[in-house]
């Protein structure tokens, strides 16, 4: 690890011990209130937020935050993402899953410039366990480089989620997999799922939502471990692109094989 690696690992745990873990399957009323119909925002999610944003500027001052839950509060704070250097951070991702007191649940920092996402780490404060990639270095899991390889299965595991898409389109999906993917829900945790392709459990991963918090570090995570992350139409994912639709991939003969299903 490099120092900053070391420094922003040190964060994380700090932060997951005084803020995240001690309220894991101990919510109390009124910890936890829904941003939208079936997002959930908790105590812990603005409290490590404001932790996060205050070591990451200690260990780089010329780097902004921008932090999911600020994002919540002033939208504004998104328009110029692809502009300057900055840190991203979803301080806890998988929150729906927090609330509920069931893993997985993860932390998730990104160092961006100019769009382009240079860092990214996922935290795993359950597990005590980091995956990081460099762009151009490649990605590791606690200081041991890992290469994605896929699950090795005669039919692709591909996940998704269908709560964020209509039970219309879920099913257009299904059908079209049919023989081609083996479909399984997805994990609701940016921070768990983009690892899950790297070590096997998983091969293809489909998502509806794209916000830049949940996947500038797990997809350069994929990319840098040699699989592929892009849009549904090939084109390149972008912090300050909006759109929705993102696939994932461990390799790239499997994100093509996927996108000829998921591809609408």
């Amino acid at each position: 690890m490099t120092p900053r690696d070391r420094q922003v690992r040190a964060l994380l745990a700090d932060v997951a011990r005084e803020a995240i873990l001690p309220r894991f399957g101990r919510m109390a009323d009124g910890d936890r209130e829904e941003k939208s119909p079936g997002d959930w925002v908790t105590i812990a999610d603005r409290e490590s937020e404001l932790l996060l944003a205050a070591g990451l500027q200690a260990i780089d001052p010329d780097a902004r935050v921008v932090g999911e839950e600020a994002c919540a509060l002033d939208p504004t704070l998104l328009e110029d993402i692809g502009r300057g250097r900055l840190w991203l951070v979803d301080p806890l991702d998988g929150t729906n899953n927090f609330a509920a007191g069931r893993t997985p649940f993860g932390m998730l920092i990104a160092l961006a410039e100019d769009g382009i996402v240079r860092h990214g780490w996922l935290y795993d404060p359950v597990a005590d366990r980091l995956c990081h990639a460099g762009r151009g270095i490649g990605s590791f899991v606690d200081g041991v480089r890992v290469s994605a390889t896929g699950s090795g299965r005669s039919l692709p595991i591909a996940t998704f989620s269908r709560y964020w898409m209509s039970s219309e389109k879920a099913a257009r999906l299904e059908q079209r997999a049919q023989g081609t993917l083996a479909l399984e829900e997805g994990l609701r945790c940016a921070a768990a799922q983009y690892p899950a392709l790297v070590d096997g459990r998983c091969d293809v991963a489909l998502f509806e939502r794209t916000y830049p918090w949940d996947h500038a570090a797990g997809a350069l995570f994929v990319e840098e471990a040699g699989g592929k992350v892009a849009r549904l139409d090939g084109g390149p994912y972008r912090i300050d692109d909006a759109a929705t639709g993102l696939l994932a991939a461990a390799t790239p003969q499997l994100w093509d094989r996927a996108a000829a299903v998921f591809a609408e």
